[in-house]
């Protein structure tokens, strides 16, 4: 069976489905939204119980002509990184599906077909291998998201969801831009014109020419992450998107920009990379201490969360360019970590604005008394959000700061402040909404099973990934060890035998 193929269209053609055949059928809409993604979540439960890695460490791999005059193809593979995204991609779909169930007050047909396009195209961008083929998974997400935070978000959703699309679509067109200089250079030295990814990795690229093309893949990552200073999209596209909309930008957009610096900059650009290193873990430490310091003094909780994910990922990041096996591991696992926590604490945000009417910390307070079982659930990703041992954020973090302490100790020690900054502004976020006195007089009513279900799946994440990382990390030691060699033949002068 072609499951990689299917874990594309399958969402994509049940959000066709149901936008041509539910009109003013809301129930209908979100059941089969519901259905689609539950669906989606069980095959890949599936893959990821029957992966048995080939050469190579790809478990999956489905290859078929495309435009063959110009050597693109239709290359789909997954490896343990790829299997790993393609979960949390899988998981929360449907988180989003149930957290807008009754969020979502026109249009459900249309919404839901958005929501599953888009999980199409993330899920494309995680499995694809084809560098024409991932700019186009690359560019179809963007598209849906655009029109669920214009559509469905905000008063100012307009102005959030212009600004989303321009700052991305200027950093895609960049790396458009690098891939072709990649196929040519490639072409002019083998006579092979192509953008299979597995032979671009054997294209020798001068000093000078691979850091320019590695810098056009940086920008676009960098832009997606968002590492700072081209970050100012991710406050406004948060603050006005839906729920779902915040859900699937902080749990999975924000995720592909780092995946691809794992992916494309250190295989494809090994040399360029490495003198990089240097500057990429400055940035990722800029953007600890940066989202850090300006999540302290926001008083919307939906853009403290958003500050806070400028922060994690620059964790990311740092372990990243780290270029050993713990940074790496580490960088990953607190990718995974951050999309079910940062996910959960937006459905928290959505469930929370439904009963209140607002965001705003000055105007609530006291809300665990009459809202207990939210207040648990809050305190719970509160917590992992935090780095609290035993959750999901520590064991990445964690990872990254041993990773990055064999390479700079300084770097590793401004890091640990960013944690620091973390927990003073998640704790004062935590005591002013749920402690103290209740704001106002209104009746108030606690999670219901929907909701207890759609972040009790989130919980259990979040507990497994906090006290038994191991069957993730396994999944990540092939992969990982093959682009920490790469780096390893550049550092000693083994670049031609590389390639």
């Amino acid at each position: 069976m072609p499951w990689l193929s299917i874990l594309i269209f399958l969402p994509l053609l049940g959000g066709l489905l149901i936008w041509l055949t539910a009109r003013g059928r809301t129930a209908y809409a979100r059941w089969f939204a519901l259905v689609v993604t539950g669906t989606e979540l069980l095959i890949v439960l599936g893959l990821w119980w029957a992966a048995a890695p080939a050469e190579g460490g790809y478990f999956y791999e489905e290859r078929a002509p495309w435009i063959p005059t110009v050597g693109i193809q239709y290359l789909l593979a997954m490896d343990g990184i790829s299997l790993l995204l393609v979960l949390l991609t899988a998981l929360l779909a449907p988180v989003a599906v149930l957290a807008s169930w009754n969020a979502v007050r026109h249009n459900w047909p249309a919404f839901a077909f958005l929501l599953l396009a888009t999980q199409a195209g993330i899920m494309g961008v995680f499995l694809a291998l084809d560098l024409v083929l991932f700019y186009v998974f690359w560019e179809l997400m963007l598209v849906p998201m655009y029109f669920l935070i214009g559509l469905w978000g905000h008063a100012r959703r307009l102005y959030a969801a212009y600004k989303f699309f321009l700052f991305t679509v200027t950093g895609s067109l960049l790396m458009l831009v690098a891939i072709l200089g990649l196929y040519f250079t490639h072409g002019e030295q083998t006579g092979v014109y192509t953008f299979d990814y597995f032979e671009l990795m054997h294209t020798h690229l001068s000093g000078t020419t691979g850091m320019w093309l590695m810098l056009g893949f940086f920008v676009a990552f960098a832009v997606k992450i968002p590492l700072f200073p081209v970050h100012s999209w991710l406050p406004d596209a948060h603050t006005e998107a839906p729920t779902a909309g915040s859900i699937l930008l902080a749990g999975l957009l924000l995720k592909t920009g780092a995946y691809g610096l794992i992916r494309f900059c250190l295989p494809l650009f090994p040399e360029a990379s490495v003198d990089f290193a240097p500057f990429g873990m400055a940035l990722g430490v800029i953007g600890i201490l940066y989202g850090a310091l300006l999540a302290l003094v926001q008083e919307d909780m939906k853009r403290l969360i958003a500050y806070s994910s400028i922060s994690h990922l620059g964790f990311v990041v740092l372990g990243i360019y780290g270029w050993n096996q713990e940074g790496l591991s580490g960088a990953v696992i607190l990718m995974l970590a951050h999309g079910v926590t940062t996910g959960a604490m937006f459905a928290l945000v959505g469930m929370l604005e439904e009963r209140s009417g607002t965001r705003l910390l000055n105007n609530l307070g006291g809300l665990l008394s009459p809202l207990p079982r939210l207040g648990a659930l809050l305190l719970l990703f509160t917590l992992s959000a935090m780095g609290m041992p035993g959750l999901a954020n520590f064991a990445g973090e964690f990872l990254v700061l041993a990773g990055v302490f064999q390479v700079s100790a300084g770097l590793a020690v401004a890091g640990a402040l960013g944690i620091i900054a973390g927990v003073i502004y998640l704790l004062w976020m935590y005591q002013r909404t749920m402690l103290g006195e209740l704001q106002g007089e209104r009746k108030w009513v606690d999670l219901d099973a929907r909701e207890m279900l759609t972040l009790g799946m989130l919980a259990v994440a979040v507990l497994w990934l906090g006290l038994y990382p191991a069957p993730f990390l396994e999944s990540l030691q092939i992969p990982l060890t093959a682009i920490i060699e790469s780096s390893t033949a550049v550092t000693t002068g083994e670049v031609d035998a590389l390639h």
